[in-house]
C-alpha cells in the first residue's frame, strides 16, 4: 500500500486549496472550484475566503458571479450548510445530497407546526405553504422573507420552541419555508440587500433564475461524482473524513468510493485514506506559503480528522461543535488564529514560534488583507476561542 505522509497532505493544500500565492486562481469560480465549492454560511466569510483564493479579488468579483453570469449559486446541500456552488455542480449535489435535506426539513417543518397548533393536517398545511409561495414568486420578482410573508397568511407566523430553556426562542414559518424550498431546489437567492458582510437575501424560483429546472440526476451516480471531485481536492481522506462532509452514510460512502474505485493509501499514524486511483503518488514539496484564512473557510473545515493540521491548537481554533475559526495557516499548519478590529484591521494570535521568516510572511499578509479591508469591520459568527483570550501572543496589527 502506497504511503502519503502528513508533509504530502500539506503540501497538497497549497497546490489544490489555492491558499499559497503561487497557487491563486485567477477568478472567483476557478477558486470555487478548488475545494469544489465555498462555504457560505457566513456572508463576510465566504467573501473572504474568495480573497484567499482569487489573483486581485474585489467584491463585484463575487456579486458578479451570483448576481450578474449566476456562475455561481448559494445552495443550501452538505449537511444542511450552505455552499457556493459552481453552476455546473448544482444538479450533482442536488441529488447526491441536497434531496435529503429537503426532506428532513420538511418532515420537521410539518411536525413543528402540528405541535404549534397551526394545522391539523400538517402535510396538507405543507402543501398550501408551498403552492402559495410557489405561486407569489411566478412573475419573476424577487422577494425577500418579510415580503412573503406580509403577503401570504399561511406563512405569517412564528413558532416558540425550546420551552423555558436557556436556547429558547421563536422561529419564522417564512424563513423555514423558504429552506424547504431552497433545498428541494424549487428558490435561489437572486440578490442581497445588504453589503457583503450581511445576508438579506431575496428569492426567485430557481427555474427563472437558472433558465429552467435543476437537471435531475440519479442520486448513487450524483453521489459518486460529488465524491470524486472531492477527493480530487481533499484526498487522501478517511471514510470518516467523507461521511463527515457529505454528511451521508458510511454505506453510501463505501459505496460511493466503490464507483469511483478510489484506492487505498497508508497515512501517517497508521490510519487509513483514500484518494483516485490517479492520485496515488506524492507530487513532492512545495515552496513555503502562509495563509489568513476565514471562519469556516472550506480547507479549515476540511475534514473530521483535524490533528494532522491543527495539532494542538484545536480547542483553541475551533468551538465546542466544530466550527472552525479564522486560522492562520504556515505551510499546511494552523499555528494561530485572528481578527478584525472595529477600524478593519487585522490583528494576529500566534500559538507558537514559527520562526522569522514564517512570522514575516504572516505580517504581510495581515497587512495586505488589511489595506483590501479598506477600514471595514468583519464581526464573525464564529470565532477561534482563542480570539481576546486566553493562549495566545497577539503578533501584531495588520497596519
Amino acid at each position: 500500500m502506497q504511503h502519503l505522509d502528513t508533509a504530502e497532505r500539506r503540501a497538497r493544500i497549497a497546490r489544490r486549496h489555492a491558499v499559497a500565492g503561487p497557487h491563486r486562481r485567477p477568478t472567483v469560480e476557478d477558486a470555487a472550484a478548488s475545494v469544489v465549492c465555498l462555504h457560505a454560511t457566513d456572508p463576510a466569510g465566504l467573501y473572504l475566503s474568495a480573497w484567499a483564493r482569487t489573483d486581485g479579488f474585489t467584491v463585484d468579483d463575487l456579486d458578479r458571479a451570483f448576481y450578474v453570469d449566476r456562475t455561481l449559486i448559494k445552495h443550501l446541500a452538505m449537511r444542511r450548510t450552505l455552499f457556493a456552488v459552481p453552476r455546473d455542480v448544482l444538479p450533482v449535489v442536488q441529488a447526491a445530497c441536497s434531496a435529503k435535506v429537503a426532506a428532513t426539513e420538511r418532515r420537521r417543518l410539518i411536525k413543528d407546526v402540528v405541535a404549534a397548533g397551526l394545522a391539523t393536517d400538517g402535510a396538507r398545511w405543507f402543501d398550501e405553504a408551498v403552492a402559495a409561495t410557489v405561486a407569489e414568486l411566478a412573475d419573476g420578482e424577487p422577494l425577500t422573507s418579510t415580503q412573503l410573508r406580509q403577503r401570504l397568511a399561511v406563512i405569517d407566523a412564528r413558532v416558540a420552541y425550546g420551552g423555558d430553556k436557556p436556547w429558547a426562542g421563536t422561529f419564522s414559518i417564512a424563513s423555514r419555508v423558504l429552506t424547504c424550498l431552497q433545498a428541494s431546489g424549487t428558490v435561489v437567492r437572486a440578490g442581497n440587500l445588504g453589503r457583503w458582510t450581511t445576508s438579506r437575501p431575496t428569492w426567485v424560483l430557481a427555474r427563472d433564475w437558472l433558465g429552467g429546472d435543476i437537471e435531475p440526476l440519479d442520486e448513487h451516480e450524483a453521489r459518486a461524482t460529488l465524491v470524486r471531485a472531492w477527493l480530487g481536492r481533499f484526498g487522501p481522506a478517511t471514510e470518516a473524513d467523507v461521511t463527515w462532509w457529505l454528511g451521508s452514510t458510511l454505506r453510501d460512502v463505501r459505496r460511493a468510493l466503490a464507483d469511483v474505485r478510489a484506492v487505498e493509501v497508508a497515512l501517517d499514524g497508521g490510519a487509513t485514506g483514500w484518494v483516485l486511483p490517479d492520485d496515488v503518488d506524492p507530487a513532492g514539496p512545495v515552496e513555503p506559503w502562509v495563509a489568513l484564512l476565514p471562519w469556516l473557510d472550506p480547507t479549515t473545515m476540511g475534514w473530521t480528522d483535524r490533528d494532522w493540521y491543527v495539532g494542538p491548537h484545536r480547542a483553541q481554533v475551533y468551538d465546542s461543535v466544530g466550527n472552525g475559526g479564522a486560522a492562520i495557516w504556515v505551510d499546511g499548519r494552523i499555528v494561530g488564529a485572528w481578527t478584525v478590529t472595529a477600524d478593519g484591521q487585522v490583528e494576529l494570535y500566534l500559538l507558537e514560534d514559527v520562526g522569522r521568516e514564517a512570522t514575516t510572511a504572516v505580517e504581510a499578509e495581515a497587512h495586505r488583507l488589511s489595506g483590501w479591508l479598506a477600514g471595514t469591520s468583519v464581526v464573525p459568527r464564529f470565532p477561534a476561542p482563542l480570539v481576546g483570550g486566553r493562549g495566545a501572543s497577539r503578533l501584531v496589527e495588520g497596519t
